[in-house]
């Protein structure tokens, strides 16, 4: 494998460069009869693209998406669905200057170690240009999960440099992450990341942040045993999005001072059901659903392509000094928090199909 699919039942595989044609994704295993509009797709990728706010990226860019096949009378049919989104407004010339040098922390070096050459156009495959195509098959998985299952995904912004939300996962609702452009629920917290992030965008610097994770009312007993845990495969899915440095589960590394006695959630009986007075955890044990909350947090680093000057190498392996061109995002974190959402919802919609035919 080429490392361009993900999932097993519910299969993505996501193809298109930033500079190039198009970007899209052939998605197999989709369920037939999912009743879903090209209009439904666009909203979430409209929380992703580029040129939605003063903090993102100028880049002028629709993202209309297109469904070209699986899809029939507004229902997807189960045979393979193609969903492309064709690029239309790149100025590869902003990037000449990265043709030979190479950006510190960035990916122009390790691709041209792998392949041999690279493409220097705005990052080639290596750009998050490419995660429309996980919003756009995330939109389909969101839908049936949340229609079928009554499950609810969504994640926001929790914390930029040193700047942290004060925010309760439980009781976070969508209408709270989209109520200011940084997309964090805590209002107050809201505008100081969003003055964090003009003042070093004016310094022509990047800044990082975390991504707090939310799936609701997730039923127990979704995961694998042992490699295909739901937090192993959470973890692979944020790791895989560009910037992503780091993922915990549940408190993850802030359990470690907490003895098991504080740590463990105590299960109850509440109406009849079996639950857990507390949910440290995350919402799983032994990698396998709980019917508890699973919650889960992401941390992104800056931006590595700033205008700020930097030491670098070039092909030449002369010593240069780089001052990056082009268009981009001073923090990735508003527009990650689709992707996020996605990528959560890909996972469960894989497992649920997973434990539907092992289960049936």
């Amino acid at each position: 494998m080429a490392g361009n699919s993900f999932g097993q039942l519910f299969r993505i595989t996501t193809f298109g460069e930033s500079h190039g044609g198009a970007v899209g994704v052939v998605l197999d295993g989709c369920p037939p009869g999912i009743k879903i509009t090209e209009d439904e797709i666009q909203k979430e990728l409209d929380r992703r693209k580029p040129g939605q706010s003063a903090i993102t990226t100028p880049r002028k860019e629709a993202d209309k998406i297109k469904i070209l096949s699986g899809y029939f009378e507004g229902k997807t049919t189960g045979t393979p669905i193609l969903m492309i989104a064709y690029n239309e407004e790149f100025e590869s010339d902003d990037y000449l200057e990265l043709k030979e040098a190479y950006r510190p922390s960035h990916a122009d070096f390790t691709y041209e170690a792998k392949y041999g050459f690279r493409d220097w156009r705005g990052s080639g495959r290596a750009s998050a240009r490419e995660t429309l195509a996980r919003v756009a098959a995330g939109a389909l998985a969101k839908k049936y999960l949340k229609e079928k299952l009554g499950v609810e995904i969504l994640s926001y912004v929790d914390q930029v440099g040193n700047v942290k939300a004060n925010a309760d996962f439980e009781k976070v609702s969508a209408k709270d992450v989209e109520a200011n452009i940084i997309r964090c629920p805590d209002q107050k917290a809201a505008k100081e990341m969003i003055a964090l992030v003009e003042k070093v965008k004016g310094e022509g610097d990047s800044i990082g942040g975390i991504i707090q994770g939310v799936i609701r009312n997730v039923p127990a007993g979704l995961g694998e045993p042992v490699f295909d845990k739901i937090p192993a495969d959470l973890a692979k899915a944020m790791v895989s999005i560009n910037a992503v440095k780091g993922f915990e589960m549940g408190l993850g590394f802030r359990s470690v001072g907490l003895k098991g006695s504080e740590h463990n959630d105590p299960f109850e009986i509440q109406g009849g059901e079996i639950r857990t007075k507390k949910n440290d955890a995350g919402g799983t044990y032994g990698g396998i659903t709980s019917g508890e909350t699973i919650h889960f947090r992401v941390a992104f680093k800056p931006v590595s392509t700033i205008k700020k000057e930097q030491d670098t190498v070039n092909r030449k392996k002369q010593a240069v000094k780089l001052s990056a061109a082009g268009r981009h995002d001073p923090c990735v974190l508003p527009r990650a928090v689709p992707i996020v959402e996605a990528m959560s919802a890909l996972v469960l919609m894989d497992h649920y199909l997973r434990h539907k035919a092992q289960n049936a």
